[in-house]
């Protein structure tokens, strides 16, 4: 037996029968809606109880898609996202003046019928007969919320939608089997408490919480007689009656809804007319959606969180499970993003690259020993302008980053000498480093397959400046970034320990892929990379060996207040820490009185490397100290403009190199950063100088090898460089920027290919 509708009245049975049999003998209502007659649209075959009652019994309520705050680590709101913007908020928290302005307009009768309003159905059909046409429909408010259960449940999906909201026979009556359904289970006041929440007022503003402060700036509880009269007329129509945009009919509109309340004793007439003599007020917040509005310039790291969320299976198996809980909402996201540096970062990038600029930079901060991204931002904000984007060049394509990330130059090197070290290299290794050389042929991991020079002049490298004659130690070739001493030094261990330690470093190419067994890729940054990648890596030096995997989320917490399991960073041994002190050590020289010299902090222990590739259309620092690391790339996001004779951040630049435009934006940026926090101290190793001995032997005798466009590296034949070292650094005119590389298809040249813009 069918149970009664809490309150008393028809059985759903009962409800049904009376409904259908209503519709079939008028051959044109059906719960509110108009229709031709009854076999057009086969009622015959859906207008029965049998038919009803074979429709599932349970109403599947999607929770109610809201909006999601993402935090910085202390608790600031960085922006919020969501794809419906809503506040669900209990009845208590909504003004009575609008609780009783909706019933009055969209369903006087709402306490006295149940699920169908037969005399609802009966006045529409007499109108509709009267004037031969669609001129009054009969849906209850209880079938409205259904309706919009049906498309909340559709999402975005256009298909879906327009099955939720398609005008067939066969909908209304499984919308009117949920209707009842809804009336014996919740009863009025959840019903209506519900249908508030979910209901569609225009301007993006989804349930009446979003509505009130869309349109007024305050919460629905505060909702005055006349504001709630002209929200509940919004309802039949967002478009015709939005205040925004036609003021005029929105008051006409409010008028007929006070008029309304009047006629129900809902108000006096006196409140009525008073009520209708106020123009319409508005104080209206535009909508703030997305990573667009984030503060601080976090834009991109909003997004990131984003990519993150969608790509990592803890937030469900598959893409489709992840995005549908993203878009659902409601989620309170708390992630590792520090405010303090943020700031500083923006600053820095501010000050020293304009927005304006033919070259942006873009910077990323990373805490050793956790993983966790402090700061991320770029010259170029987050948006669709001009001198705007929605590439994030802190990190690789598959997050939202460039095509293929930027070559690193010489910043690659230390890499290479971590390798060196830990298979048994002392850091007081000596090479003869000669001004210019070919490469040498380099055991790759295959034993059987060494690279072999073919004798391309394009296989010939020079070091920065004549003067720079080796032989060099370590040491020395690390602080003026010999080119020639490091190409010796892969020569000596081969290629496989360099892509192993590149390996426990997670250092990839920007496209996703390993890095090429090249010469090139694997001494002298040949390959593009991004500034997270770099970062991320650093901070194993920083972390005595001990690399992390970047993270970005601290926690996540659903509308009820549970939380969600979110990725941890892996931390794995990557090297001993007697290798990362080495590196540690050697690094600080190019920070004391090395190519990094401007970059160097004063009242701290930190290390760095600079990186500049041919042509100049990449100059790059990535430095640490013991509690922070930063890689920082200023260039070309197309990869067409080289940096000679160029004004970047309203400064004029000769030729830009590494520790020029990148160090200076490291400095200002960790030292905001790191304002009121101490460091610890490196554990140095001590590394004599050899005072310039010959070393032992040179392994770098064949002839040929694979081009480059390492920091302060030239192709054979080109012009030759004017002396005076890293920090005066000569004209590279005209060269090919990308020399025996495998690059995209047309980047080398000049064209940009798919290089991002």
């Amino acid at each position: 037996m069918a149970m009664k509708r809490s309150g008393g009245g028809l059985t759903g049975t009962q409800q049904a029968a009376k409904f259908l049999g209503v519709s079939v003998l008028a051959g044109a209502v059906l719960a509110g809606i108009a229709l031709p007659a009854a076999g057009a649209l086969g009622l015959a075959a859906k207008g029965t109880v049998e038919g009803f009652d074979e429709i599932p019994a349970n109403l599947k309520t999607p929770p109610l898609s809201q909006r999601t705050t993402i935090l910085d680590n202390k608790g600031g709101t960085i922006a919020q996202v969501y794809s419906r913007d809503r506040t669900v908020v209990p009845l208590a928290d909504i003004s009575p003046y609008m609780q009783k302005a909706i019933v009055a307009i969209e369903d006087s009768r709402f306490y006295e019928h149940g699920a169908i309003d037969a005399k609802g159905v009966l006045r529409a059909l007499n109108k509709n007969a009267t004037s031969g046409g669609v001129a009054q429909g009969a849906s209850t408010l209880t079938q409205q919320y259904v309706k919009n259960v049906f498309v909340e449940e559709a999402g975005d999906d256009p298909d879906k939608v327009a099955e939720a909201t398609q005008q067939t026979i066969g909908r209304k009556v499984k919308e009117l089997k949920y209707a009842i359904q809804v009336e014996e289970e919740l009863g009025k006041k959840k019903i209506l408490e519900n249908y508030l929440n979910i209901t569609f007022f225009g301007q993006q503003a989804y349930g009446i919480e979003a509505a009130a402060k869309r349109y007024f700036s305050k919460s629905a509880k505060d909702l005055t007689l006349d504001e709630s009269a002209m929200l509940a007329g919004i309802v039949q129509s967002p478009s015709r009656y939005d205040p925004v945009n036609d003021a005029q009919e929105s008051k006409k509109r409010r008028n007929t809804v006070l008029q309304r309340m009047a006629d129900m004793k809902d108000i006096s007439q006196g409140e009525a007319d008073k009520a209708k003599e106020e123009p319409i007020k508005l104080n209206v917040s535009r909508p703030k959606n997305g990573c667009i509005t984030a503060v601080e310039g976090a834009g991109f790291f909003c997004d990131y969180v984003r990519e993150v969320f969608l790509s990592d299976p803890v937030f469900g198996k598959t893409k489709e499970e992840r995005a549908k809980l993203w878009n659902q909402g409601g989620l309170t996201v708390q992630t590792t993003l520090d405010p303090q540096a943020q700031k500083s970062t923006q600053e820095s990038i501010k000050s020293h690259v304009y927005q304006k600029d033919s070259v942006a930079t873009a910077v990323t901060l990373v805490q050793p020993g956790s993983g966790k991204i402090l700061a991320m931002g770029q010259s170029r904000p987050y948006g669709f302008g001009d001198t705007e984007t929605q590439i994030n060049f802190s990190v690789n394509r598959q997050m939202g980053g460039s095509n293929f990330g930027f070559p690193v130059g010489s910043t690659f090197k230390p890499f290479l000498a971590a390798a060196a070290i830990e298979g048994g290299k002392p850091p007081t290794q000596q090479y003869s480093a000669p001004y210019e050389m070919d490469y040498p042929n380099v055991q790759t991991c295959n034993s059987g397959k060494p690279w072999v020079n073919d004798g391309k002049p394009a296989y010939h490298l020079e070091n920065e400046n004549e003067s720079e004659v080796g032989p060099f130690s370590l040491k020395d070739a690390m602080a003026k970034s010999v080119n020639t001493y490091f190409v010796q030094m892969l020569g000596d261990i081969g290629m496989c320990p360099v892509s192993q330690m590149a390996d426990k470093l997670k250092v990839i190419q920007g496209n996703g892929e390993k890095l090429p067994m090249v010469p090139s890729a694997l001494t002298l940054g040949s390959t593009g990379m991004s500034p997270l990648t770099m970062a991320s890596a650093y901070a194993a030096f920083a972390n005595r060996g001990t690399y992390c995997t970047p993270i970005a989320i601290e926690s996540i917490k659903k509308v009820d207040g549970s939380p969600l399991p979110v990725p941890k960073s892996a931390c794995s041994q990557a090297m001993s820490q007697n290798t990362a002190d080495s590196i540690n050590t050697l690094l600080r020289g190019v920070v004391d009185s090395g190519t990094g010299a401007e970059a160097g902090l004063k009242d701290r222990d930190n290390a760095g490397k600079t990186g500049t590739t041919d042509g100049r259309k990449n100059a790059w620092f990535v430095g640490y100290t013991s509690n922070l690391s930063a890689a920082v790339w200023v260039g070309s996001p197309s990869q067409r403009v080289e940096m000679n004779n160029i004004t970047i951040g309203g400064q004029f630049q000769e030729q830009v190199y590494g520790g020029q435009v990148p160090g200076p934006i490291w400095r200002d940026a960790v030292t905001g950063a790191l304002q009121g926090q101490n460091s610890a101290p490196f554990v140095n190793v001590n590394i004599p100088d050899n005072g310039g001995q010959k070393p032992g032997g040179d392994p770098a005798t064949t002839a040929g090898a694979q081009g480059n466009n390492g920091d302060k590296s030239k192709n054979k034949g080109k012009h030759k460089p004017k002396p005076g070292g890293d920090n005066k650094p000569p004209g590279r005119g005209g060269q090919d920027p990308f020399p025996g590389i495998s690059l995209p298809p047309g980047v080398v040249g000049g064209d940009s290919g798919g290089w991002p813009q």
